[in-house]
């Protein structure tokens, strides 16, 4: 087995099937932080609208403007809170260039051009891969597939919940050992791109809310992700937990940001025990870090605090 890393231009892999939940697992060749920072770097035109995050791929963006504004992300519309929040996202490939309406109460209205900034991701080429490694066993797929539908059920549910404009926390603090974008290319197919954030951790370490939501989804078994955990935050946003070895609160179970919720484990398809974390706009697979300081910063001021 060969393998070379490099960065240059993802391959297209829109014909290959993707699982929804991603396979790739914690990894030494992976331990890079995101240089992802929740900060604007654009300025509003008007007062009418203010932006929280960074205009770039696979980044969560949330918002504000005035109630009863009427908003549309490239001809789609987005729900507002009753006080004129709401949030939006980027994919992980999303043009570089996307179209913000805002048609307000007093009848006039604005487009935005809103141009990203491009992330370039971590791409392993493996080669020497069996064919039967390459082709999982069909009882396999029609598992996975099931757990699939469950988790797509759960992130298309919308809630009015408004936990998702507060203020992120990690749900786990550590080593990072995986992230968001990153993809393997085994025998020149693309494999499905790793969509989360993985913090390595000892089985057994406890996991928490990032923000206030409700429980959408707590399963200890699916077949790729092992325990599996997603936590509604509203109007969309939803925080995922993957090989969790144990889950505290059921589905219906409201949540309060920072209350134990799991245990880290190494349950599904890892390698050993590893928080995965995730966060979508719907169906729409986002980065985390784009929600939280930088991990480097948060253990830093963990060992300012412990030394007081």
């Amino acid at each position: 087995m060969k393998f070379n890393n490099s960065k240059m231009p993802i391959p297209s892999f829109k014909a290959l099937p993707l699982m929804l939940l991603g396979t790739l697992v914690v990894s030494p060749m992976l331990q890079a932080e995101s240089k992802s920072e929740p900060q604007p770097n654009i300025k509003p035109e008007s007062s009418r609208v203010q932006f929280q995050g960074k205009f770039e791929q696979g980044a969560l963006i949330r918002a504000r403007t005035e109630p009863g504004t009427e908003v549309q992300l490239n001809g789609k519309s987005i729900t507002l809170t009753p006080d004129g929040r709401f949030a939006f996202g980027f994919e992980r490939e999303a043009a570089l260039e996307q179209t913000l309406t805002l048609s307000y109460p007093d009848g006039s209205s604005e487009s935005r051009n809103l141009k990203l900034d491009k992330r370039d991701y971590r791409i392993q080429y493996v080669e020497g891969i069996s064919k039967k490694i390459m082709k999982p066993d069909p009882k396999a797929q029609e598992r996975a597939a099931k757990d699939s539908a469950q988790v797509k059920a759960a992130r298309s549910h919308f809630s009015t919940q408004q936990a998702f404009a507060d203020d992120f926390i990690w749900p786990l603090t550590g080593r990072i050992s995986g992230v968001y974008g990153s993809q393997r290319v085994y025998n020149g197919k693309p494999g499905t791109p790793h969509y989360g954030v993985d913090v390595a951790a000892k089985t057994g370490t406890v996991v928490v809310a990032p923000a206030d939501g409700v429980i959408s989804l707590s399963v200890p078994d699916m077949f790729y992700s092992g325990g599996t955990m997603i936590i509604d935050h509203g109007y969309g946003v939803s925080s995922s937990f993957l090989h969790l070895s144990k889950l505290y609160v059921k589905e219906g179970d409201k949540v309060k940001q920072g209350q134990a919720v799991a245990e880290v484990g190494a349950t599904g398809r890892a390698t050993g025990p590893h928080l995965d974390w995730r966060v979508n706009w719907y169906q729409m697979r986002l980065d985390p870090t784009t929600l939280v300081p930088p991990m480097s910063q948060v253990l830093q001021q963990a060992k300012s605090d412990a030394k007081k």
